[in-house]
């Protein structure tokens, strides 16, 4: 597979440092080998999901592809109506956030990203995703098995989800994520008669066996991270815009200013809310520019916090669109997309080959050219230095030479 890439310039003891991470699979001299590792100990990986199957080709535009505007005659992006990034790609109109990253060299796209024998549901698809094994099935989620991998100690608070409900994409064997929404109401879930037992769980004394003794790990664990999430959240203030809405991003970074041990986050535009079957000009130019915002928001805040060179984000949805419109001006459900990494560390540009637009699968679906793990395999390998094994990513993938 070619590339086509252009480059522009607080355990529970002292609530929780993180654990020692492993040393990325490359050869260094001793002390060049300690410093890479004291620099990958500080470094973060945000993941930003987009639910619903955003459609890649409005907002990666090729609109110097005229089977763009043959496969799209009413919902292509004219080329006036686009953020230019040069002769053949734009970015949608309102994504002023990602074309200043981009032309700051610091944003990458990656085209073609998905996988073999594609799935159009939402669930399955995202599944995959979550998992990292495409038709296949896995208990533990990609993100939950590179914390175990990473920190095989388990501290407290070493991995962060914020939504509602925890995902599979989080889940770990070992690890215990933190799942908060809002902030201020973050407390554990229980039972009324329970308020008592968990809200205050002794410290020492005899248990009856292991799972009483395990139980009360867990409740002591919870009640200090709820406080922690808490006390962080009402220290945080910051100048910096992040648009309408802020994606969960904001929240990550009041954990980052609080020095929380956390070292992975995971954080969604949810609600299926790229799924555009019907007038789709009408709304997802809109979403993009939240996201646009969202994003450059926050990298614009690890700036002012001094941590923008140990915070990376990836962005990914579980789907593509179809390339032709269809009959009510939207997409429907497809396969191959575009993937976006952003930070001040990453190398800027285009990643991947652009699938064809003029040989699509029989289903009129792009053929996707790159393994979206071959994205994971870089974030996990390249950014955070860790090996980037087949028993993590179901598979061996070549990370890009997308970090600096």
């Amino acid at each position: 597979m070619t590339d086509r890439t252009h480059h522009h310039g607080m355990t529970r003891r002292q609530l929780l440092q993180a654990s020692t991470v492993a040393a990325a699979p490359l050869m260094f001299a001793p002390a060049a080998l300690g410093q890479t590792r004291a620099a990958n100990d500080k470094r973060i990986l945000v993941v930003l999901e987009l639910s619903g199957g955003n459609d890649g080709l409005n907002t990666v535009i090729p609109h110097g592809d005229d089977a763009y505007y043959r496969l799209r005659p009413k919902i292509g992006i004219r080329p006036n109506r686009l953020r230019r990034l040069d002769d053949h790609f734009g970015l949608s109109e309102g994504m002023v956030g990602f074309e200043r990253l981009y032309k700051d060299g610091k944003l990458a796209l990656v085209h073609g990203a998905g996988y073999a024998d594609p799935s159009f549901s939402h669930f399955a698809s995202m599944a995959f995703w979550h998992t990292a094994a495409p038709n296949s099935g896995e208990p533990y989620g990609w993100f939950g098995r590179l914390a175990d991998q990473m920190a095989p100690s388990a501290p407290a608070n070493f991995l962060v989800y914020i939504a509602t409900t925890q995902s599979l994409a989080v889940r770990a064997r070992r690890h215990v994520p933190v799942v908060f929404d809002n902030p201020d109401n973050f407390t554990r879930e229980m039972f009324f008669d329970e308020g008592k037992a968990l809200g205050a769980p002794p410290e020492s004394g005899k248990v009856a066996n292991v799972s009483q003794a395990w139980l009360r790990d867990i409740a002591r664990s919870a009640n200090a991270s709820s406080g922690l999430v808490r006390q962080a959240w009402s220290d945080y203030r910051s100048p910096v815009d992040y648009g309408l809405t802020d994606l969960g991003l904001r929240r990550v970074a009041a954990m980052i200013a609080a020095g929380l041990p956390a070292r992975l986050y995971y954080t969604a535009f949810a609600n299926n809310a790229f799924d555009t079957h019907v007038t789709q000009n009408d709304l997802q130019p809109r979403l993009l520019t939240y996201v646009a915002d969202a994003v450059a928001g926050f990298m614009q805040d690890m700036e002012r916090l001094g941590r923008a060179d140990d915070v990376t984000m990836m962005a990914f949805s579980e789907f593509g669109r179809r390339a032709p419109e269809n009959t009510s001006l939207g997409t429907d459900h497809g396969a191959a997309n575009v993937m976006f990494v952003a930070g001040k560390k990453v190398k800027g540009g285009h990643y991947g080959a652009p699938p064809s637009l003029t040989s699509l699968d029989p289903g009129d679906n792009l053929i996707f050219t790159t393994d979206f793990r071959r994205v994971y395999a870089t974030m996990v390998q390249g950014w955070l230095g860790q090996p980037a094994s087949e028993a993590l990513l179901n598979g061996s993938f070549a990370p890009f030479d997308m970090i600096a």
